[in-house]
This record gives C-alpha cells, structure tokens and sequence, in this order.
C-alpha cells in the first residue's frame, strides 16, 4: 500500500533514482506538505470541460506502452463525479490497440494539456470498455459533431498531478487566432477608412 498519493509514480525504484540525483528530499517534503489530488476539485472540473483533446496511455499485459491522441468538442471528456472520467470511443482507424491493451491491464493514464495557459495535467488510473450501454453512449455523444461513437472508455482515477508550465510553449485554438485576426482586420478597415477620408479633405482643398 503506497504512503502517500504521488507513491503510483514515485516507486522505490523512482525515488533511489531521485535520491542518486539530488532531489528526493526536496520531493519528500513537497509530498508532506501538499500531496498530490485523488479526486476531481471544481477547478480541475472546470478545466477538463473546456478541452478538446487529451493523450491516453495504456498498456499491454507485457507492459508494452503505447499512447493514443483523443481529440473532439470541448468537454467531450465527461466528469461522472469526482473519482470517474468517462468518453465516448469514436470509429477511428480500427487499430484497437488501446482496446486490446485494456483487455488484458486495465492501467492507464491521461494526458491533458492546455497550451495557451501553458498548464498540463496528468492523471493516473484504470479503465474499462462498455460496449452495452447505449443510455451511457447517448449521453456523452455531443449533438452536430461529426463522428460515430461505438464504445463508452470509463477512467477511475486514483491520482492526479497538476504539473509546472516548465517548457510548455504557447498554442491557441483556431477560434482564438480566428478572433484576435477579425478584430485587427476590422481595426484596419477603421484606420484605412479614415485615412480615406483624411486624404479626400485634403485633395478637396
């Protein structure tokens, strides 16, 4: 049994890596004082509804790793509550790597971040595949998004790390560029228009 929350990542091996390297004290402490969540807080909640895309890790039972981008409409990764993720598995390339490995482990890991804010999230636990559920599916497929959902994931959490910006380097969504352009395209035709009309009083003279 781990002592500590941060212990699903910090394994013994982990911390005689970060003890021969200098920075397992500092870690413990760290630990001591503000361990890592279990549970989703209102302000992770908020954060989770507004992304598009999250990088799930799984596994084989050989411990073969493997990581699958998983993208949609913001909030397509659902709260159910405050241990529970959940999505809906979209037709994709039918590799089924992530479904063959959850088969036979059922460890996994979500990899969510926020590149305008420069924030990341990483969150440690287990999943399962239901395929049965169509009261489930309907209820996290979001209406006009184009794709076909075929399965419902769902993530039991049992740890959550909300990492540093360290390296992190600034991205923004299509809508935000989209909107920074529209106003400095009209900003433009403001200026150009009066600039228009400065010459035309000045000709007129």
């Amino acid at each position: 049994m781990n002592d500590y929350v941060s212990d699903i990542a910090f394994t013994p091996s982990i911390k005689v890596e970060q003890t021969k390297r200098g920075s397992r004290a500092k870690l413990q402490k760290s630990t001591e004082n503000n361990d890592w969540l279990d549970a989703i807080t209102g302000d992770l909640a908020a954060f989770i509804a507004d992304r598009d895309s999250f990088y799930l890790a799984t596994g084989s039972a050989e411990g073969q790793p493997y990581i699958q981008h998983r993208g949609g409409p913001k909030g397509f990764l659902h709260v159910l509550d405050e241990k529970t993720l959940a999505f809906a598995d979209f037709a994709g390339n039918r590799h089924y790597v992530t479904l063959g490995n959850l088969a036979e482990n059922d460890r996994a890991h979500l990899f969510l971040m926020d590149y305008a804010n420069r924030q990341r999230v990483k969150i440690w636990g287990r999943a399962q595949v239901v395929e049965d559920d169509a009261e489930l599916l309907t209820q996290l497929t979001t209406d006009g998004y184009r794709a076909r959902p075929e399965r419902v994931i769902i993530f039991e959490i049992e740890a959550i790390d909300i990492n540093c910006p360290q390296h992190i380097m600034p991205r923004h969504d299509e809508a935000t560029v989209r909107l920074i352009t529209e106003n400095l395209t009209a900003r433009i035709g403001e200026l150009e228009a009066e600039v228009k009309r400065l010459t035309e009083q000045l000709t007129s003279r």
